[in-house]
């Protein structure tokens, strides 16, 4: 994959699909919000991966992908193994930064969003490998 060149335009369809991946992670976060979770952030980043939601409730700590599609069906299928091997990374890098993490217990959630439909949450989507 070439690296664009800054001083040449950004690609429409990223520029599309990164604004529509941040509207479905503020749905995600509202949603997970009217549960009863904590947002403890959005997007964090670490040179081994990105979470897109960091929550807690109680005693459990939550690591969120938010994937959003044109079906929930979709979206469900979308979460690749590769993916979720970069999730657990970063949540292990979000631990070594916040020790007072480390007695909770850990999750790694999914939450789909589509189009007209109430974001579907699914706790435990997967395990840490």
């Amino acid at each position: 994959m070439a690296r664009r060149n800054s001083a040449d335009p950004p690609n429409p369809e990223r520029v599309a699909a990164f604004g529509l991946g941040l509207s479905a992670e503020s749905r995600a976060a509202a949603y997970l919000v009217a549960k009863g979770y904590r947002i403890a952030a959005r997007r964090f980043r670490s040179p081994v991966g990105e979470v897109d939601i960091v929550a807690r409730r109680g005693r459990v700590l939550v690591f969120v992908e938010v994937k959003a599609r044109a079906t929930l069906d979709a979206a469900a299928e979308s979460l690749q193994t590769r993916q979720q091997r970069r999730i657990a990374a970063a949540a292990a890098a979000w631990l070594s930064l916040n020790p007072h993490d480390i007695d909770k217990d850990i999750r790694f959630d999914a939450v789909l969003v589509a189009p007209g439909k109430i974001p579907r949450h699914i706790p435990a989507a997967f395990e840490a490998e």
